[in-house]
């Protein structure tokens, strides 16, 4: 009987803060497009994209943690975004996107650096978590990261809850109704056939 005692993960930067999700629970990053709105969801879902024939609903990190972007968000002076990203996650047999500020690097993280979330994350925000891992030192872009620097590492299966899962299904499937396959609106004459 073999134990893991490490885990490769994606590391990504939304806002200040620095996150890690296993490798196994990413299926592709993209780069940043505008998503298409879809009504009647919580603020924090930025719509759908369309990925390998499937229509995937996009979240924004920033805004379901509740945290703040980097300066300029993310964004050129050009007013486009240099390095936003959509990681793609696979969640059981679901897909679900995310925006994130950027990838950085994917690493492997020891079993024993890993350590529970303190008992001041209670609630969903806690659900989110698998643990919080103290870095050893390690380079980013040509400069090192301090010594100790907290990473956050998700329970990316638990970013959406039971219900909020529905309600996005539902939301889709209401606006592939009302579209035609290409995702543009259907004509009445559509509506008639």
């Amino acid at each position: 009987m073999s134990e893991q005692t490490s885990h490769q993960v994606v590391t990504f930067r939304v806002g200040k803060d620095e996150f890690a999700a296993d490798i196994m629970a990413v299926e592709r990053v993209l780069r940043y497009v505008e998503p298409t709105a879809v009504p009647h969801l919580p603020e924090w879902v930025e719509g759908v994209i369309e990925y390998e024939g499937r229509v995937i609903p996009v979240i924004d990190l920033a805004r379901r943690f509740e945290i703040g972007r980097r300066d300029g968000g993310g964004v050129g002076s050009d007013g486009g975004a240099t390095t936003r990203r959509v990681i793609v996650f696979a969640v059981g047999e679901e897909w679900i996107g995310a925006v994130v500020d950027s990838v950085l690097e994917v690493v492997v993280i020891p079993e024993e650096r890993i350590s529970p979330p303190p008992a001041i994350f209670r609630g969903l925000s806690a659900e989110y978590l698998r643990g919080l891992v103290r870095r050893a030192e390690a380079k980013r872009g040509g400069a090192a990261a301090p010594e100790g620097a907290l990473l956050i590492f998700l329970e990316v299966e638990r970013l959406l809850s039971a219900t909020e899962r529905l309600v996005l299904q539902r939301a889709m499937a209401d606006g592939a109704a009302s579209s035609g396959k290409d995702g543009s609106p259907r004509s009445d004459e559509d509506l008639d056939a």
